[in-house]
């Protein structure tokens, strides 16, 4: 054995020492890291390892189920290295299995889900894969998705990973600009919509000079407009496409692992959308990684309602191919989701924070308003089957049948696990979804340019307040942020800039090297800009923004995020903007209103108003809800200076559309501010008459 693999060899001897604590160390002339050794045998959770060998300091954190390796494929089909391979393998497993259902519209109505098997969508994607090369795509093409949720996304999704083509999702919500931004910056070649989407398509079409066809979704062929010859793009329904794909059948042209599978364009809170550039690799490995924590069966049913263009659900629908899911599509509109929920019945429900906000407050105020028996019924009953959770006994069974049973009807009655991510979910919604839907309510976090999971809970865990431990395909560090006071050091809790490392990494975004040199640096650390703490068993928590943090007049710095996460759970506010910066000493409040809760208190208060808008300015409203945040403020514990001191109340919502929210429900920060400019100047004044101490620095 030559010098460098008998001293790599030790290494490797002293790091497993570390992690597994040995009942013998009288050959070791390394003893065992206590810590370390903790972390695996008694918390579970998370496993640590030093950065560098030679440096002393063990702040690199892997999940405990793959502690040595990190994971790159689903340990028991290692063959499945693409997205096409993971496709195949469901065909070859479930071809006569349900796969994509959508409502079927009859005489104007909408019937009970029709479904394609697996091996009908397989044909399906073979015909549109074959289309695509008739009409002159070359390996390596790119690929428009312009249209919201359902089946034919998949199919073409699932033809593009067949034919090496790279699929490029394109938001509904994101407007004309963004969209002709993308098509362009990625030079698309085809772009696949639905008549409304056309439309916008047709506005700019001059101006996207790489797209040679344009394929309608759901659009007849006879009543599609001429295009003029000059244009050079040749327009064709879905339908036409696929049987011209039939005629033409050619086989199939399978990726490699490390080519692109997709460009996911995110469009961030500020500037032009960014092209996250993700492999097969990437994809199957990061979905592989959270195989080993989620456990999807063939005889769930999924429903899918959450954007196709975010990684979030992109991920979950490569889990539901590989574990042979069937996957219902809702009708395309959120006020319909519950119907759909009713009618599919689903088993795996995944969500963001601000629908479970909704639930949340919803089922609260329901309690509410039942009467004192009633309330009284299901308090004792939540706090009986809480506290056995909690305690790790199986609650009893009458607290469903009294009380439980009718809210778990209200999603189908058969949801056996939800999951949450895009934002933080406050930990005492977690643990009142657990209660009152009986199942586990596991949290992840993660980006798009980790091909989604950095950390996710363990579903053996019962608390709450925590996204988890690393996702096995990563691995993650916690950087120092001095300037923020938080470091790798502070104790009992390490603080910092959470980094990321591993196989499901993006490539950098598509060409644009100088913002991906920003964000990874030279050892291959992905930046993600969020602050986080480990927690004992190795589990992170989210903290702090980096880019979000802003200073208050006294030097005190807020986190508004977090701010308004706990104001979420004020039963008046359906969203909040917390504002604040370094020429005031307090922060002020949008909020835009439940209108049912709002309706609700005036009727009780005797309050006689015209419109919403009329009642948002009453003082008497504003005054109500701002007591009503007090009383959740201080019951999370929050600062003083981190109470919003003046409330604005809105009766319109924070959307996509108007502006103020990104297509995963984050705030704008940047347009929020300049939007409500006016009603911010104005609470400042209020408060500065109030309080002159309150007044601007000079």
């Amino acid at each position: 054995m030559d010098d460098s693999s008998s001293i790599a060899t030790r290494r490797l001897a002293a790091i497993q020492t570390h992690l597994f604590a040995s009942t013998d160390n009288s050959n070791s002339q390394i003893q065992t890291n206590v810590t370390a050794g903790e972390f695996v045998d008694d918390r579970r959770y998370s496993v640590v390892l030093p950065e560098k060998l030679n440096s002393g300091k063990w702040n690199v954190y892997r999940s405990a189920r793959s502690p040595l390796k990190l994971v790159t494929k689903f340990p028991d089909y290692p063959e499945i290295e693409t997205l096409h391979d993971n496709f195949v393998h469901a065909v070859d497993a479930f071809p006569d299995y349900k796969y994509l259902g959508s409502r079927v519209r009859v005489d104007g109505t909408v019937g009970e889900y029709k479904w394609m098997t697996y091996g009908e969508t397989a044909t399906a994607r073979s015909a549109i894969g074959s289309g695509l090369q008739y009409h002159g795509l070359l390996k390596g093409a790119c690929v428009g998705l312009y249209l919201i949720n359902r089946p034919e996304w998949l199919v073409v999704d699932h033809a593009c990973s067949a034919y090496s083509y790279i699929s490029v999702p394109l938001y509904d919500t994101l407007g004309p600009d963004a969209v002709k931004y993308i098509i362009n910056h990625a030079d698309l070649q085809a772009v696949f919509c639905v008549p409304a989407t056309l439309n916008v398509l047709l506005s700019f079409l001059s101006e996207i000079n790489s797209v040679r066809i344009v394929v309608v979704v759901g659009g007849i062929d006879e009543h599609l407009p001429s295009l003029p010859a000059t244009s050079g793009v040749q327009l064709i329904s879905y339908s036409k496409l696929i049987s011209q794909g039939h005629s033409n059948l050619k086989p199939v042209c399978p990726p490699k692992a490390n080519d692109i599978a997709t460009i996911c364009y995110t469009s961030g809170t500020t500037g032009t959308p960014k092209g996250v550039v993700l492999t097969h690799g990437n994809l199957i490995a990061n979905v592989a990684a959270s195989s080993l924590q989620i456990r999807f069966q063939s005889s769930d049913i999924y429903i899918s309602y959450l954007p196709l263009a975010h990684i979030y659900e992109r991920a979950n629908q490569i889990m539901a191919v590989h574990c042979g899911v069937a996957v219902g599509f809702y009708q395309g509109d959120n006020l319909k989701l519950m119907d759909d929920l009713a009618v599919l019945r689903p088993t795996i429900f995944c969500s963001v924070p601000r629908l479970y906000n909704r639930i949340y407050a919803g089922i609260v105020n329901a309690v509410n308003t039942s009467g004192v028996l009633k309330q009284r019924l299901f308090n004792a009953a939540y706090n009986s089957k809480k506290q056995a959770l909690l305690s790790g006994r199986k609650p009893s069974p009458i607290w469903d049948r009294l009380v439980f049973n009718k809210i778990k009807a209200k999603m189908g009655g058969r949801v056996r696990f939800m999951g949450s991510g895009a934002s933080p979910l406050s930990s005492d919604i977690m643990d009142f979804l657990k209660v009152c839907f009986g199942c586990p309510v596991i949290e992840g976090y993660g980006m798009t340019e980790t091909a989604c999971i950095i950390t996710i809970m363990d579903d053996s865990d019962n608390s709450s307040g925590h996204v988890g431990s690393p996702n096995p395909s990563c691995e993650v560090k916690l950087a120092d942020v001095p300037e923020m006071n938080y470091t790798s050091e502070d104790q009992p809790n390490p603080r910092g800039e959470i980094c990321v490392r591993g196989p499901s990494i993006f490539q950098g975004y598509y060409k644009d090297e100088v913002q991906t040199r920003e964000v990874i640096d030279d050892e291959g650390w992905l930046h993600t800009g969020d602050i986080g703490m480990w927690l004992p068993g190795g589990r992170l928590k989210i903290i702090d923004r980096k880019k979000n943090i802003f200073k208050l007049a006294q030097g005190e710095y807020i986190a508004p995020d977090k701010i308004e996460n706990v104001y979420a759970k004020c039963k008046f506010v359906a969203q909040s903007f917390v504002y604040g910066d370094s020429l005031n000493s307090s922060l002020v409040a949008i909020v835009s209103v439940d209108p049912d809760v709002m309706k609700d208190w005036a009727a009780s208060e005797g309050i006689k108003y015209d419109n919403l808008g009329q009642l948002c300015n009453d003082p008497r409203a504003k005054a109500a809800v701002l007591a009503e945040m007090d009383a959740v403020a201080r019951e999370a514990q929050l600062r003083g200076f981190e109470f919003a001191k003046a409330v604005t109340l809105v009766p319109e919502p924070f959307t996509v559309e108007n502006g103020l929210l990104t297509p995963t429900f984050k705030v704008k920060r940047p347009q929020a501010k300049a939007y409500f400019a006016k009603e911010i100047a104005n609470m400042y004044t209020e408060l500065s008459t109030m309080d002159p101490t309150l007044q601007k620095p000079l």
